[in-house]
């Protein structure tokens, strides 16, 4: 260039206006600046990227060097803005969206923002991809992020976000990914959504989205992948779905869908997962699906399917994970599935095949295999577990005949199998081999013979073996004595003969052993005394003998007892008293004699107590005044004498409890009269004329005194409103209550004769309940409190009372007051009819009454109750006690909660109460090593509950084989109440979600349990 050319340029670049000239320097301070200024608003970890976030000087350029998770377009304008995983706490209140106008990808996923998305996203025009999910974000969609018309993957998934999806979205044409799931969006699909012509991801699953899937849904032709899992949405699956060529999975399960497959699904030749469990689909399953050449993944089970299982299924090269159960599929099963040779998991179980079994799926290395509850015939095929990798297998409730094949007797792989309820046959000794990795084992209710080899005791991982109703010979083998880890052992109704070998005292792990129905002789050896983690034992229906060992007061956590049909002698051993958890105890039809020991006065939470058939002597204990009334007792055919006494437990008990004592006497219909009182049939004129000169003048000033405190208690009762809760005190005398206290008090001693066993209705650790009516149709329960309670805090105890006697809730007992004496103190409820749910469940005449229905409403009852106490009240209310005995019924067998807040008020001492409240069986696991009850302990003791409903009875050992059961095995056919008919199919339906339920509130782990809020909407629409 010429020196004068040279001169030219430079005098144009000073006459050049200083404003053209990029001011980047002063851009990129200005965002700066305001990023620093939201930075203070946060709450951030030190080794989070804005700790890097420092103030700048004249170092313009600060941000888009040093400052971590900043990324600058070449003008120096903030491009992207990434936060992932950094510990934020914070809100988006202050956060610059007008000054960012360049921002194009805007991530904060996976931190605790919190509050709402602001409105003013919509500033932010020029954004590609905006990521703000795994927060604590709440409120609705802003309409603001359909502004974005750039924007082509928004992910605001697993917040708390509500409302619906607006319809703004449907305008942002170029999205390509939209995740929205784990919120609690409400509202309908909106057909805006098919305005999204480059939408290739959508995921919406895991909110509250109802209505139909909308025929635009068809418009979408770029998808790739479809979640809108759990949710509610309703209708047919639309026809126009077949229009979405490019997708790959399509996952609508858990929804009310209903209505038939459509055919058109088989278009979508690029699909290679189609979920659509859980719903309410019905019709045949379509042929068209023989199509999906590239479905690796098809899940149809938990629907209202039926027809046959199409042979085309057999197309489907590419299957690996094959699901129909739970449908009401019929015909056989087609042998064309032997064709899916990367078919790993198949499962057809609870339909109603027929047939026989496909030998050649015996070929296909299978994984799983699920046949059960079917009407199965025919043998097993003769290379199951060609591939060896066979885990899981369940063929239970079938119709299945011949031996085991010599493919599973040699299956290494087997980690569970149930083969119950069928026909098999075989020696037992070489019907089955040694596995390594098998946990769960069933062969009950089979035509197994032969005798019990020792191989068993070498499947080192075995936790669980039932060879229960089959026809095994033999004796036990000692080597049982080595499988330590054997939890539950089952060998029910056999042929087994010989002594219980003593080897068994070495099964530390065992907590259900039953070797009930066989021909077992001898004594019940001693070491089984050594197994302290029985909680059930069942020995009856043997020929043992001998004495009942003393060191069976060592089995402190049993529930479950029976010894009975034996030809054990001598007297019961007053260790009985240490095993204070049990519920059912049965010695029947043995020859025990002696008196029945005082020390069953420690058995508080039994329910069922059987001594009959024996040879018992001497009179009925006084122990029995501790037992729970209304408990199911047979004291028949014993040598036992004197009166029947009143207590609570004989309050309307029948003749069959007492018959075959001819010692006995008692006001009981079918017992004789005691002595004492026999009435004199004939009496003398003078007697007759001095009982009428003592008793009339008696009965006048008993009158004329009922009169004069009558007038008294109702000018103190019109003292006080009796609508507001007042207190009264006085020199030995304090009340809480909506009525006259002094005169209620008075009427309470009166109506129950000062607390007679006569009105009795329940005993508990804090408290005796007895009923009063006080006035006609005006009936209270009344606790009355043991007097340790005397050493609680006085006044936080009655600011509690307070507290408690303003709740009202239809699901909660109400509390009426309190009144304290010297002599009494005691709190008055309302009082329900039934009684409480253990007790009805507990008599198999009352548990015919509580139909499915009526159980679904008692556990729904019981969860709004919760709910109410957990998230309605302020402080929230922890129950501490939820157990089926503290669940009350009214007439219209409406469930409430009683005793709630009592475990809280009454801090008992060590003689009345353990450090852990509540009752053994409901406790949740973690109070054991933190003593610290929150409403996590709650929900796992309704988990107890529901399950106990369901069931009629205590879950026992089921709780705690949860864990390693498949997930489908709460079944009412597997663990329903068996004295009532099989539910209608909708209502089965419910039954299976009660009973997943309560297996969630069961977790081991309180922070993966649910809330009460959660459970109690769950139910409530999904439950009738």
């Amino acid at each position: 260039m010429s020196s004068s050319n040279f001169l030219l340029f430079s005098l144009a670049l000073l006459i050049i206006p200083i404003s053209v000239i990029p001011n980047f320097a002063c851009a990129s301070l200005e965002e700066a600046n305001a990023l620093l200024k939201w930075k203070a608003s946060l709450q951030i970890p030190n080794n989070s990227l804005v700790s890097s976030w420092l103030p700048m000087n004249s170092n313009a350029s600060a941000p888009c060097t040093s400052w971590l998770g900043i990324i600058c377009n070449a003008d120096g304008s903030i491009q992207t803005l990434n936060l992932t995983s950094s510990g934020i706490k914070g809100t988006l209140h202050r956060f610059p969206f007008s000054l960012l106008q360049n921002l194009t990808k805007f991530e904060l996923s996976v931190n605790n923002f919190f509050g709402p998305i602001p409105p003013e996203i919509q500033l932010l025009s020029k954004l590609v991809y905006l990521d703000f999910s795994a927060n604590k974000f709440s409120g609705v969609i802003p309409t603001g992020i359909g502004m974005l018309a750039s924007l082509e993957t928004l992910h605001l998934n697993e917040n708390n976000l509500n409302g619906s999806i607006p319809q703004e979205i449907g305008q942002l044409t170029f999205l390509y990914e939209l995740a929205l799931y784990n919120n609690s969006l409400e509202g309908e699909l909106s057909p805006s959504l098919g305005n999204l012509k480059n939408l290739a991801y959508l995921y919406l699953d895991n909110n509250k989205l109802s209505g139909p899937i909308p025929q635009e849904f068809g418009q979408l032709v770029n998808l790739v992948e479809v979640y809108i899992t759990q949710n509610s949405l309703h209708g047919p699956i639309p026809k126009e779905i077949g229009n979405l060529k490019k997708l790959t999975i399509l996952y609508l399960f858990q929804n009310h869908l209903n209505g038939s497959i459509p055919e058109e699904i088989g278009s979508m030749v690029s699909l290679e997962g189609l979920s659509l469990f859980s719903n309410n689909l019905s019709g045949s399953i379509p042929s068209s699906l023989g199509k999906l050449t590239s479905l690796n993944l098809l899940h149809l089970y938990q629907n209202q399917l039926s027809g046959h299982i199409p042979v085309e299924l057999g197309n489907l090269k590419s299957l690996t994970n094959l699901a129909v159960s739970e449908n009401h599929l019929s015909g056989s099963i087609p042998s064309s599935l032997e064709n899916l040779s990367s078919l790993q998991y198949l499962s057809i179980r609870d339909n109603k095949l027929s047939g026989n079994i496909p030998q050649g799926l015996g070929s296909l290395d299978l994984v799983e295999l699920e046949m059960d509850t079917n009407q199965l015939s025919g043998h097993l095929p003769k290379d199951l577990c060609h591939g060896g990798n066979l885990r899981f297998l369940s063929l239970n409730d079938n119709q299945l005949t011949g031996p085991i094949p010599r493919g599973l007797r040699d299956c290494r792989s087997l980690f569970r199998a149930f083969l119950s309820d069928n026909q098999f046959t075989g020696d037992i000794s070489n019907s089955f081999g040694v596995y390594p990795s098998l946990d769960y084992l069933d062969l009950s209710h089979n035509k197994f013979y032969g005798q019990l080899a020792e191989n068993w005791s070498k499947c080192k991982n075995l936790t669980a073996l039932g060879i229960g109703y089959n026809n095994i010979s033999g004796s036990i083998p000692p080597e049982f004595g080595n499988s330590t880890q054997l939890g539950r052992l089952d060998l029910t109704s056999n042929h087994i003969v010989g002594e219980i070998p003593k080897e068994i005292g070495k099964m530390k792990s065992m907590l259900y052993l039953s070797l009930a129905d066989n021909q077992l002789s001898g004594n019940i050896p001693n070491e089984l005394g050594s197994l302290r983690d029985l909680i059930a034992l069942d020995l009856s229906t043997n020929r043992l003998n001998g004495s009942i060992p003393r060191n069976i007061g060592d089995w402190t956590d049993m529930y479950y007892l029976n010894l009975s049909n034996n030809k054990l002698s001598e007297k019961i051993p007053s260790e009985i008293g240490k095993v204070s958890q049990l519920t059912k105890l049965d010695l029947s039809h043995n020859f025990l004699m002696g008196e029945i020991p005082s020390e069953v006065q420690s058995l508080k939470i039994l329910k069922i107590l059987n001594l009959s058939h024996n040879s018992l002597s001497g009179s009925i204990p006084d122990a029995f005044e501790k037992l729970l009334s209304g408990i199911d007792i047979n004291l028949s055919y014993n040598e036992l004498t004197g009166p029947v006494p009143p207590y609570a437990i004989f309050v309307n008990a029948s003749i069959q409890v007492f018959q075959g004592n001819p010692g006995l006497c008692g006001n009981v219909t079918g017992l004789k009269l005691c002595p004492s009182q026999n009435m004199m049939k004939k009496k003398d004129p003078f007697h007759h004329k001095l009982v009428i000169i003592i008793v009339l003048p008696l009965f006048g000033a008993l009158l004329l005194g009922l009169l004069m405190c009558g007038l008294i208690a109702y000018q103190r009762q019109k003292k006080i409103s009796p609508r507001q809760p007042s207190d009264e005190e006085g020199d030995d005398f304090f009340s809480i209550s909506s009525f006259d206290g002094r005169v209620v008090y008075d009427e309470v001693l009166k109506a129950t004769n000062d607390f007679d066993d006569a009105y009795c209705i329940g005993t508990g650790g804090y408290g005796v309940v007895y009923k009063a009516e006080l006035q006609p149709n005006n009936v209270v329960a009344v606790k009355k409190l043991h007097s340790s309670s005397g050493n609680v805090d006085r006044k936080g105890f009655l600011n509690e009372v307070r507290a408690l006697t303003n709740i009202r809730h239809r699901n909660i007992v109400k509390l009426y007051g309190y009144c304290s004496h010297a002599l009494h103190s005691f709190l008055i409820y309302e009082y329900l009819e039934k009684g409480s749910i253990g007790s009805i469940l507990s008599s198999d005449i009352l548990a015919k009454e509580l139909d499915w229905l009526k159980r679904i409403i008692i556990v729904k009852g019981v969860a709004n109750g919760l709910a109410y106490m957990h998230h309605d009240c302020s402080p929230p209310i922890i129950h501490r006690d939820i157990s089926i005995a503290n669940i009350l019924l009214d007439s219209d067998y409406e469930a409430h909660i009683s005793d709630f807040g009592t475990s809280k008020l009454l801090k008992l001492d060590s003689s009345n109460w353990t450090a852990i409240a509540g009752t053994y069986g409901y406790i949740a696991p973690e109070l054991a090593y933190t003593m610290v009850a929150t409403e996590k302990c709650d929900v796992y003791s309704f988990g107890v509950v529901a399950l106990e409903v369901i069931m009629g009875k205590h879950p026992g050992e089921l709780i705690t084989s949860l864990p390693t059961l498949a997930a489908d095995y709460l079944l009412p056919a597997n663990v329903g109440d068996p004295r009532i008919p099989p539910p209608s199919s909708l209502v089965e339906k419910q039954i299976k979600l009660v009973l997943s339920v309560s297996r969630a509130c069961l977790n081991s782990n309180p922070h993966t349990r649910p809330t009460m809020r959660q459970v109690s909407n769950l139910l409530m629409e999904n439950c009738l």
